[in-house]
């Protein structure tokens, strides 16, 4: 999220929105000092992980010392007040990117904090409302310095053309919730898959997720949007292609909406689900079929006669095979698998108990019950 300072002007809530940013190069008092910020990224460093952090490209805040000294570099009425090109965005003004000036300026304030404080990417909000131009020109040059990871708060092809190495999945995502309701079946998936590959390269990561902080403020938890079907659709996630996303609070089942604009703290709850997602996170990570493209395994569906509740498919990739089998209805189901696509036993991962995946092999599932398997030459 991002760590700068929060404008004052028409500041909404008791905190602010921390997208409403009133210094490019500063942290948030509240959360400390740049020699604080330094450190925690080392520490981070040292625990074998990796730090992005919140890259607001779009606007600022009107009280941003750049919309005083540069009121040029901002979109602007006809009257010359700056404005937001976004009526219900009160708190911030749109920066404008036909000036040189301004794209230096953002380019140099993204080289920053690479310098000064080792982070390894960006998260780029909302980044689609930014010229692909300014992306295309800005990432190349931070690589000079550091080969930063890419995400882009958007879902358009153009973003992976030079700058993003990832993009958010809006499609799968309402599509998960829409099965959740009921008013969509598990036959729509494998259409998203193809027109996926047809207008992305094959490089492109997809973030998958099932909450993130938007939804959770505005459209509601997982189980409000998903319920029982919550856990699935976080299962679903981690086994197609793409990259997961665990907002904060996942791991202990939160299920309140959070405040945007005013302190609201989370309720860990003794992290209930933190063996849930510590599974999954292993799961992806030593079974190479479930690697990121080119590296992974395609996704290839399993026929179960089911098409409208269950989800079934496979991965593979050199020695390692996964097979998901999803029940993403409301109903107990019973059904077989109908072909030889597979063979031998495996494993799941969960419970540790062992099936032979084979032609007519059956299986007995209650609502929104699933199963991730792994071969057992790579056990």
């Amino acid at each position: 999220m991002p760590v700068y300072p929060i404008g004052l002007e028409n500041r909404k809530g008791t905190l602010g929105s921390y997208y409403s940013i009133r210094d490019f190069r500063g942290i948030n008092p509240e959360f400390g000092t740049m020699e604080d910020f330094r450190d925690l990224v080392n520490k981070i460093h040292e625990l074998g992980m990796y730090v992005l952090i919140d890259w607001v490209a779009n606007h600022s805040s009107k009280d941003n010392h750049l919309a005083v000294e540069h009121p040029d570099w901002y979109a602007q009425d006809e009257t010359g007040k700056v404005i937001s090109r976004i009526k219900e965005w009160t708190d911030v003004a749109d920066l404008n990117y036909d000036n040189p000036d301004l794209r230096e300026y953002m380019i140099q304030s993204l080289i920053y904090w690479v310098k000064e404080a080792g982070i390894d990417g960006y998260r780029c909000d909302v980044a689609g409302m930014v010229p692909v131009t300014f992306w295309n020109e800005a990432v190349p040059r931070i690589r000079e310095i550091r080969d930063v990871f890419m995400l882009a708060e958007w879902e358009t092809p153009d973003m992976h053309e030079i700058a993003f190495d990832a993009t958010y999945s809006w499609d799968i995502y309402h599509l998960m919730n829409d099965i959740a309701k009921g008013t969509k079946t598990t036959r729509l998936i494998d259409p998203i898959w193809q027109e996926n590959a047809k207008i992305f390269p094959p490089e492109a990561i997809r973030l998958r997720f099932t909450s993130n902080h938007d939804e959770n403020s505005w459209n509601g938890t997982e189980y409000e949007r998903m319920g029982p079907a919550a856990l699935a659709f976080a299962a679903l996630k981690f086994a197609i292609p793409g990259m997961p996303l665990i907002y904060s609070g996942q791991e202990s089942g939160f299920d309140r909406r959070l405040a945007f604009f005013d302190k609201d703290l989370i309720e860990w709850d003794h992290y209930r689900l933190a063996f849930f997602y510590k599974t999954l996170i292993q799961y992806k990570k030593q079974n190479k079929a479930l690697w990121n493209q080119p590296d992974g395994g395609d996704l290839k569906k399993i026929d179960t006669g089911h098409d409208d509740s269950v989800y079934a498919f496979f991965r593979s990739k050199d020695h390692s095979t996964m097979v998901g089998i999803f029940n993403l209805s409301p109903q107990p189901v019973t059904f077989s698998l109908q072909e030889t696509i597979l063979s031998g036993p495996f494993r799941d991962i969960f419970s540790l108990t062992h099936t032979e995946m084979k032609k007519g092999t059956s299986f007995e599932m209650k609502p929104w019950e699933f199963h991730l398997f792994e071969n057992q030459k790579q056990i």
